[in-house]
């Protein structure tokens, strides 16, 4: 809003410095100073208001036993990430961008699908809370709609993209371009879902979740603006959005809103972030993979949610089967998701998020690395 106001008052009187204001670096800097203070400012209330009608955490039975004592910190604090995220977004943003149109309607859909999972698990006491297919078949639904659009009308989105809509670029190979056809919105909406669902895996130690999204989303700024950069995208031999640009804002936008929510929930945590917020946040790093063609750079780009979904995955299938071949069922690891398995260990929680974080980075450079290779 502020960003088309600025654009039209330079135009219409050639106000001196408002010419800054069509450069993405300086509107980029401008959404991630916002965030983090729309996220300092609204942190202390929401908190306050969370306490005040006694939206706490229940106790988990899948959580080591350290956790009972976290049982009544405030949760569904991920109100105040989604806030710090959408109103820099909406300030400094071309909302006639279609790449920023589509990223905030996953945002807001699976915002509420979050939000209703946490008010129906706390203030409604269900302990299952929003049942989940029903969140399956939200995520899904805001899958199909990114993949059908880029599928049958990228024109809508931006011109450029009408040469590449089910195509995806290769990491540490130049010039490949894979067509996967029909294939790419079934490959869409797995994406969105599967990393809705790893961040909120993740989400289980103080500031572990809301620390790795906003390393991923700096990746992703650089990302974004390097491909919507004519010049840059040639150079690293990467396909030119011109669009994309954008969504550099969009992910600065994030990184203060994950410092700002991290000053509130890094160890001794005051507030939880809850589904409102990962399943949220989770869509959008899927989302913008999917936006920037980058899908199959997840892997390490997304390194540390992979693991975390893995050791899941991996625990549950190796005690279902020895469980079938032997009468009980057997353990890979202590305890999955695998950040549980190390508190077992004896690691103090702050040192296994300081861990999480350094492979988060590393993660974070070898996906970089990858442009430079090709």
């Amino acid at each position: 809003m502020l960003y088309h106001l600025f654009t039209y008052l330079e135009k219409k009187f050639h106000i001196p410095g408002f010419g800054l204001f069509q450069y993405i670096t300086f509107r980029a800097g401008l959404a991630a100073v916002t965030a983090l203070v729309v996220a300092f400012w609204l942190g202390p209330k929401i908190i306050r208001q969370l306490r005040r009608h006694q939206i706490g955490e229940a106790a988990k039975v899948e959580a080591p036993k350290s956790h009972l004592s976290k049982a009544g910190t405030p949760t569904m604090g991920g109100l105040i990430v989604l806030a710090s995220l959408l109103i820099p977004a909406l300030l400094w943003t071309d909302l006639r961008n279609g790449y920023i149109l589509l990223i905030l309607f996953v945002t807001v859909v699976l915002g509420a699908v979050g939000f209703l999972d946490d008010y129906l698990k706390v203030v409604k006491k269900k302990p299952k809370g929003l049942i989940g297919r029903y969140k399956i078949v939200g995520q899904v639904v805001v899958g199909l709609v990114v993949g059908g659009v880029i599928y049958f009308h990228p024109e809508w989105i931006d011109a450029s993209l009408v040469a590449l809509k089910s195509k995806t670029t290769v990491p540490f190979v130049k010039h490949l371009e894979l067509d996967l056809g029909w294939f790419y919105i079934p490959l869409v909406i797995f994406i969105i879902t599967a990393l809705s669902n790893a961040v909120n895996l993740t989400d289980g130690l103080d500031g572990l979740a809301i620390g790795t999204v906003g390393i991923v989303a700096l990746t992703l700024a650089i990302i974004a603006y390097v491909s919507g950069h004519a010049e840059w995208s040639k150079y690293l031999t990467i396909p030119f959005l011109k669009g994309n640009g954008e969504l550099a804002i969009y992910c600065a936008a994030l990184v203060g809103a994950a410092l700002g929510f991290l000053w509130f929930n890094s160890y001794p945590a005051q507030v939880f972030m809850g589904d409102t917020g990962s399943l949220a946040l989770g869509g959008v790093i899927g989302a913008m993979c999917v936006l920037l063609k980058k899908e199959l750079l997840l892997p390490t780009l997304g390194g540390v949610f992979l693991m975390e979904t893995l050791s899941v995955i991996i625990q549950r299938t190796y005690f279902k089967y020895t469980k079938k071949k032997y009468g009980e069922g057997r353990r890979v690891f202590k305890m999955a998701p695998i950040h549980h398995h190390f508190e077992l260990l004896g690691w103090p929680e702050p040192k296994i998020v300081t861990r999480f974080y350094i492979i988060a980075i590393l993660f974070m450079i070898l996906s970089l690395a990858t442009f430079k290779v090709r």
